[in-house]
């Protein structure tokens, strides 16, 4: 029985983990089915100007990449699967020793109970005792035993029961490892023909060499534009608001105090000095404990750039920089704060518009919009829209930059940025 009563506990702990774990995996195969979804509907909007482009294999690039990441997560799904299959498969081996153990028992008793059989045999045994004592303990030995083969008769009864169970849940398992197989067969062909449509668009995008590089000079020279500017108002940033902090220290306090407060602040690290009143304080402190928890500043995305140096998706000779993340969105998108704070500056770079906004330390920088919602000084709170992306007809590409500075440090928007699984 109590052999019995472990097997049933070492199953349901199993079985729990199993469950937890092939959830899990459930709802990261949705995520990453609802990614390629996505992409697929950004890669038939570049697809409309009917020759390759650059937007085009990155976002085919990217779909490539969560078709080869949900194929591992079945491959780790079906690994799931068959340690369930050898886990029910040596559970049913373990009852069915047990039945025939408890079936033999079973067994002996209704012989010995045969040879015995009759109240005369039993009345005989009770009234053949040598003593009154021994006599009460041999009607009480006759009742343990009709109870003891009325337990093993249940016994049998539980062990078919749950036997019949498991061999339905071996069953179902061996279904899910069926359909498993077949997904898994049909997402590495999907796989198979968009790598044969990755090499074609290379080749095509190979054949425009020449303009596309002139054309990513020409986005670089932009993008430096702006980062020029972008340094240029979070350094005057800074000293105003040291030189306000200084007139501030000099008011009040002693000579000594004053000028030690003066050297702190003085000091070229101390980007603290933004967060001079207690409510900045408590935006930039809220800023940061939401770190990895941040809102996407589009609806929905897929990054097609990610943040520092790193080698051009075509032109491995080529290496790109980039002080933030590209997100590559569907047309008419709104980009969206990802957190509250204040319009430090809009800003226009040729003909796109990009927004500063201030976290307390932090700032956050949205850019290549065709058209803005705000104004500076204006206070903005998360997922509010800022303005609208502006799309690139040529490409059929919509993409928005995000760069988030703490003082003059740029930092990787990814690490910042909620998980979508």
């Amino acid at each position: 029985m109590m052999r019995t009563i472990m097997l049933v506990v070492a199953c349901l702990l199993f079985s729990n983990v199993h469950a937890q774990s092939k959830k899990e995996l459930e709802k990261k195969k949705a995520q990453l089915r609802q990614d390629i979804e996505y992409t697929n509907e950004l890669l038939s909007q570049t697809k409309k100007n009917k020759s390759a482009s650059l937007s085009q294999l990155i976002a085919l690039n990217q779909k490539i990449s969560y078709r080869t990441e949900l194929i591992s997560t079945i491959n780790t799904e079906l690994n799931v699967v068959e340690n369930e299959l050898g886990h029910v498969s040596t559970h049913i081996d373990s009852l069915n020793a047990r039945l025939d153990l408890v079936k033999k028992q079973y067994a002996e008793m209704l012989y010995y109970a045969y040879l015995n059989q009759g109240n005369y045999s039993q009345l005989a045994f009770i009234f053949s005792s040598e003593s009154f004592n021994q006599a009460y303990k041999r009607i009480k030995y006759l009742r343990h035993l009709s109870d003891y083969r009325i337990r093993q008769r249940d016994l049998i009864v539980e062990i078919q029961d749950s036997l019949s169970g498991k061999k339905r849940q071996l069953q179902n398992v061996k279904d899910d490892k069926s359909k498993l197989l077949s997904v898994q067969v049909k997402e590495k062909r999907n796989l198979g023909k968009e790598k044969k449509e990755q090499v074609s668009v290379l080749n095509n995008l190979t054949a425009k060499e020449k303009r596309l590089r002139a054309d990513l000079r020409e986005k670089q020279r932009k993008e430096q534009i702006l980062a020029n500017k972008i340094e240029d108002i979070i350094r005057k940033e800074i000293e105003s608001a040291r030189t306000a902090a200084r007139k501030k220290a000099n008011s009040s306090g002693s000579a000594s105090v004053s000028n030690k407060r003066v050297e702190n602040i003085s000091s070229p690290n101390a980007t603290s000095v933004l967060a001079s009143t207690p409510e900045a304080i408590k935006l930039s402190s809220d800023f940061e404990s939401n770190k990895g928890r941040l809102p996407w500043p589009v609806e929905q995305g897929i990054i097609s750039s990610s943040f520092g140096r790193h080698a051009h998706p075509v032109w491995r000779d080529v290496v790109v920089n980039n002080n933030g993340v590209d997100i590559n969105s569907k047309k008419g998108s709104k980009a969206r704060a990802i957190f509250d704070g204040r319009v430090l500056r809009v800003i226009m770079v040729v003909d796109k518009y990009a927004v500063l906004v201030q976290h307390g330390e932090y700032f956050t920088l949205y850019s290549n919009l065709q058209e803005v919602f705000v104004k500076a000084g204006d206070k903005v709170i998360t997922k509010q829209p800022l303005g609208i992306v502006q799309t690139n007809e040529e490409e059929g590409k919509t993409e928005v930059h995000l760069e988030i500075w703490r003082g003059s440090n740029k930092m990787d928007p990814e690490g910042w940025l909620a998980s979508k699984r």
